[in-house]
């Protein structure tokens, strides 16, 4: 009998490499994958799904006891912070200037610029920032976020469509990788695409954030986007075929499943560790779906996620 072949999908396109960190800091590459997620009997799978931690530059006020019991002493220094999540197995660290918020502390370009030298000092793994999510506020802290980075090539974002002009300017000017975030639409993240490159910034400099759901909050919606996105990248379209990062913490913890103990099914279970499979299975359903950064907030979901992440590649 002869043997039997096995069939496999070819794709003319390939999702964009992509690296964080240079000029002596350790670096990390993601994207490169000529197949659907982890089939690698069709196509190279290069680079592994990086897993990043998140860190803010103030306490949060509304994280979770059972998520900030996690961390500690640690989240009222970033520095220390930083460090604890390289013990934990963080490959990659975002910074989120949450103290820069109007709403928040409205501080500033000098807060801004000592937050950012002070964890580029303690560690040396690559770095995310993240401004507070104010147009006019990002457009204020971002550059000097770059600036103080200058060499570092760390990611910046979030980069829409009322500051992509200020974002790519500065992550050209200072070797940067820009994020551009658009709300869980394929048409809006590719015409997003287009205007960075329109101005200027390179292929290889952009890290597409599709926006998160976590499970039972839009998981669904985003998987599919992010779905559609990677087979029109895969079949051409070099304008999709950005590597793709989730902010899974940041949807996750704020919802009532990690966030409530009282007043619910007991089937429920108990919520410290409810919240964190919720993290874990938001995570892993986003491999499934194409990602090639999550970002996470708990020490046992990076754990898991990256044990996950292992057998995936093996």
């Amino acid at each position: 009998m002869p043997p039997v072949e096995i069939p496999t999908e070819k794709w003319s396109g390939q999702v964009h490499q992509v690296t964080l960190g240079s000029n002596g800091r350790k670096s990390v590459t993601v994207g490169g994958e000529t197949t659907l997620p982890y089939l690698h009997f069709d196509g190279s799978i290069p680079n592994k799904t990086a897993v990043a931690v998140e860190i803010q530059d103030m306490a949060p006020a509304d994280w979770s006891p059972s998520l900030l019991s996690a961390w500690g002493d640690a989240v009222n220094d970033p520095a220390a912070w930083a460090k604890k999540a390289v013990e934990y197995g963080a490959e990659v660290l975002l910074l989120s200037l949450k103290s820069a918020h109007p709403d928040e502390g409205n501080t500033g370009v000098a807060e801004a610029k000592a937050v950012t030298d002070k964890v580029l000092s303690a560690v040396d793994i690559p770095l995310i920032v993240l401004g507070p999510g104010v147009a006019d506020k990002d457009n204020e802290v971002l550059p000097a976020v770059s600036e103080t980075a200058r060499g570092q090539r760390i990611a910046i974002g979030n980069c829409e469509e009322k500051n992509y002009r200020t974002v790519v300017a500065v992550c050209i000017a200072d070797g940067h990788v820009a994020i551009p975030c658009s709300p869980v639409d394929l048409n809006l993240a590719k015409q997003l695409n287009i205007l960075l490159t329109d101005a200027g910034l390179p292929l290889d400099a952009i890290l597409m954030d599709p926006t998160t759901g976590a499970l039972g909050y839009g998981l669904e919606y985003t998987y599919s986007v992010m779905e559609r996105l990677r087979l029109a990248g895969l079949g051409g379209d070099k304008m999709t075929s950005m590597p793709f990062i989730n902010n899974v913490g940041e949807d996750v913890w704020k919802q009532k499943e990690a966030k409530v103990a009282q007043g619910l099914p007991e089937s429920w279970g108990d919520l410290k560790q409810r919240a964190i499979v919720w993290e874990e299975i938001t995570a892993t359903t986003l491999l499934q779906a194409g990602s090639n950064l999550l970002v996470l907030r708990h020490p046992s979901s990076v754990e898991k996620v990256a044990a996950a992440i292992a057998k995936l590649m093996g």
